[in-house]
């Protein structure tokens, strides 16, 4: 069983460019390649996580802080259930899930999506840990995360019927962070390319760590 994200990550690369036509896939490509600067600018290793309240996919509420309190957190930012490249990071994390609560860790996964929206993206990938829902962008943009899609790429998301209007065409840029319980970042994965994801096993070594 194929269980890293990078080796998933070739064989999802391979079906969608067998089936997407050629140009669609150079413009895919370039996009990303635009971004893989812009996560640098995001809060990073040692700084303290911003602390947040987003409600779950039930509508309960999350608090960080009071998450930290029973044990360290992984937060994993992605783009929405519309996003293969976040399903195959989610799939994997639940997977995973088993290790990371022996470790004591809790998952939270965030992403700008209405509480139906991260629902569904719990119901379809069989979560079971937290998917908030970040609606406005307003925890991703505390960590330093958002961004605008360009309006040259824009029509290649309506066309596979992704409308980010709602946003602004705004987006997180993907990324995972493990945090100590007083808060401290001791792991960050942050890349522009939303087709770069940190791997389970360097966030499970990071908590051993």
């Amino acid at each position: 069983m194929i269980n890293s994200y990078s080796e998933q990550r070739v064989i999802l690369r391979e079906q969608f460019s067998a089936r997407v036509p050629a140009e669609v896939v150079a413009r895919i490509d370039a996009h990303a390649e635009t971004l893989t600067e812009l996560g640098q600018k995001s809060v990073n290793l040692g700084a303290t996580a911003p602390d947040f309240t987003l409600p779950d996919a039930t509508g309960a509420k999350f608090t960080l802080s009071t998450a930290l309190r029973a044990g360290p957190v992984v937060l994993s930012f992605y783009r929405g259930g519309w996003c293969p490249y976040c399903n195959l990071e989610l799939r994997l994390l639940q997977a995973a899930l088993p290790e990371f609560r022996t470790r004591g860790a809790r998952l939270v996964a965030i992403a700008p999506e209405s509480p139906n929206g991260s629902l569904s993206t719990t119901e379809n990938n069989a979560l079971e840990f937290d998917a908030l829902s970040d609606q406005d962008n307003e925890t991703a943009r505390a960590y330093g995360l958002v961004f605008t899609v360009d309006e040259g790429i824009r029509d290649i998301f309506l066309a596979g019927g992704t409308d980010l209007s709602a946003t602004g065409w705004q987006l997180p840029i993907t990324a995972t962070y493990v945090l100590r319980t007083d808060g401290t970042i001791t792991y960050a994965h942050r890349n522009g390319d939303f087709r770069e994801r940190a791997e389970v096993s360097a966030l499970l070594a990071a908590l051993d760590a």
